[in-house]
């Protein structure tokens, strides 16, 4: 038992004495200093917001097309007797270019037999008149004999109360002057009937001369002449090939002038247009909607890879509707000369199909404190004050543009904007801000 104690010592002796001279240590050792907790600033990306009257934007893409078509449609039938030698999809042709040739003899027959048929009225015309002429002066030697069978008359009548004429040559007497007298109505007659027999043949001669008009007319279109500078897009028939009429025979695209319809967010196309009038935009009030009303400037745009090509425009129209669904508005602009100043490799002309950017340009505004975009967070901005310290400001924009906004209040020009992400937002945190001048470069290159 002594033995089994002994051991027992044995084994917890160096378990104390560890735990001795732990206490022993501690003893001698002074206690910890604690260091005062110090203050860490946040380095951010701060702009002082700049005052700028700055021209609102808007932008939207659509395709190039030609601003008028014009389809040569067949007006007359035959067969096609020419055919321009590059009336070909694509080729580029001048104004008046004879295009195609129809067929012209049956036209040439036709004004020949119409004119033949003028020609013989007219000497009818030429004929009544001398006719005329004949009656009138049949008509005044039956009178004078009528007025002589009435003489002749009186004086048998005279004679036959002195007995000196029978009663059979009295009424012989009497139907001479009947028969004279049938004479003279006959004579006044087919003169009376003259005006209405002339004025038949003026109103068939009138009928000929409109089937003469209409005739030359077909004989004019059997010639197609392009009527604009233009760019043939379809050919539909070939040279000894017979058409009819209604038959489309080509296709050309106006050269001269070109038109792009976007569509434009209805927000942002509101900003561009604003105006404090108020306009009337009925037929016959006299105003409108244009351009030069509503100083707005466009401008196309096509960036394709090393191609950066830029047009002039001009703002043309509205569409007539909204679209319901996107609440966009349609928007027309058009360019004038869209094949000029053409470099091959670098400009393009703008042609029919291209896919571009139609950007719009409203007038300057008042100056207001303006910051980009990504600093407005949720109707809000984050602000240095002049301790460096977060301040959470709420602000009201008073125009919303893709890269930067205008704030009507909440905001004084001048003031440090963070454009740094701080997560936690905590209003008082301290900062360390640096100035972004490449920020505020292209913030003032955007807007201007």
């Amino acid at each position: 038992m002594m033995a089994r104690a002994a051991r027992k010592w044995v084994f917890f002796l160096p378990v104390l004495l560890g735990v001795a001279a732990v206490a022993v240590f501690k003893q001698g050792r002074e206690a910890p200093q604690q260091a005062p907790v110090a203050e860490k600033p946040v380095l951010v990306r701060v702009m002082a917001a700049p005052r700028l009257a700055v021209r609102p934007r808007a932008s939207g893409h659509g395709t190039v097309r030609p601003s008028r078509s014009w389809e040569a449609v067949a007006q007359v039938k035959g067969r096609i007797l020419e055919k321009h030698p590059k009336l070909q999809k694509g080729a580029i042709l001048a104004q008046g270019a004879l295009l195609l040739r129809i067929d012209p003899a049956e036209y040439r027959l036709r004004i020949a037999q119409i004119e033949a048929d003028i020609a013989a009225t007219r000497a009818q015309l030429d004929e009544a008149a001398v006719k005329g002429d004949n009656i009138r002066a049949a008509l005044a030697v039956e009178r004078q004999a009528l007025e002589l069978a009435q003489k002749a008359l009186e004086r048998k009548k005279d004679l036959a109360v002195k007995g000196g004429v029978s009663r059979s040559d009295l009424e012989a007497q009497e139907r001479t002057l009947l028969a004279q007298r049938q004479s003279v109505l006959t004579q006044r007659s087919s003169l009376n009937l003259l005006p209405a027999q002339r004025a038949l043949l003026e109103a068939r001669a009138a009928g000929l001369e409109a089937q003469l008009e209409s005739a030359r007319r077909d004989l004019a279109n059997t010639e197609v002449r392009l009527p604009f500078d233009g760019r043939v897009a379809a050919v539909n028939v070939e040279q000894a090939q017979y058409v009819r009429e209604g038959e489309v025979l080509a296709v050309a695209d106006d050269m001269h002038r070109a038109e792009v319809e976007v569509q434009i967010p209805l927000e942002r196309f509101a900003s561009v247009i604003r105006s404090e009038g108020v306009l009337n935009l009925l037929p016959g009030a006299g105003v409108e909607l244009g351009p030069e009303r509503l100083h707005v400037e466009a401008e196309v745009r096509f960036d394709e890879g090393e191609i950066h090509a830029r047009w002039a425009a001009r703002f043309a129209r509205v569409s007539d509707t909204l679209d319901p669904e996107t609440r966009t508005v349609g928007v027309i602009v058009e360019v004038d000369e869209p094949y000029s100043d053409v470099q091959p490799g670098i400009r393009p002309p703008l042609l029919k199909g291209l896919f571009v950017e139609v950007v719009l340009t409203g007038p300057p505004a008042a100056e207001l404190p303006v910051i980009p975009r990504s600093a407005y967070r949720n109707g809000r901005v984050l602000v240095a004050d002049a301790d460096d310290r977060l301040v959470i400001r709420p602000v009201t924009p008073a125009l919303m543009q893709p890269g930067y906004l205008a704030i009507e209040s909440g905001l004084e020009g001048g003031e440090r904007v963070i454009l740094s992400d701080l997560s936690p937002a905590i209003a008082g945190r301290l900062l360390q801000p640096r100035l972004d001048e490449a920020a505020r470069q292209r913030l003032n290159a955007e807007a201007n």
